[in-house]
């Protein structure tokens, strides 16, 4: 059973924009993209939510899916944005260093539904799995 940190008044703590990355079977492996310094781009992500003062989270996942397209990024709106109707963003191709930049750039001003993504980043854009799409109903 999943619990929930809740305030004195029974509400859920607000969530900060979390960026949920792929590391399963192609994501983060040197063998599909040897080029790429996976290991690299987590400890950038990590550290930037360290000094964010809690307005970013990292976590990693097993496979999300569109293995084709690694390394696959996913970033969900912080709590405030999903009330106003903002929506998770799947990112592909994140391979380099402009790459995380980007995504480094959207998430430290608001992220989804906060202010638009880099140019270069919409590009980079991916629908989620269909099989996402419904788990998330």
């Amino acid at each position: 059973m999943t619990t929930y940190a809740t305030r004195p008044n029974g509400l859920h703590r607000p969530r900060p924009c979390t960026l949920v990355v792929c590391r399963g079977c192609c994501c983060g492996d040197p063998r599909k993209n040897p080029g790429t310094d996976h290991e690299g781009q987590l400890a950038r992500l990590r550290e930037a939510a360290t000094t964010s003062g809690g307005r970013l989270a990292v976590r990693t996942s097993d496979c999300l899916g569109p293995c084709g397209q690694a390394n696959v990024i996913v970033v969900q709106p912080s709590t405030e944005a999903r009330r106003r109707g903002a929506r998770a963003a799947w990112i592909g191709w994140a391979l380099d260093d402009d790459a995380t930049d980007d995504v480094l750039e959207w998430v430290a001003a608001g992220g989804p539904g906060v202010a638009e993504p880099p140019a270069t980043l919409a590009l980079q854009m991916i629908p989620p799995p269909s099989d996402a799409r419904r788990r998330a109903r």
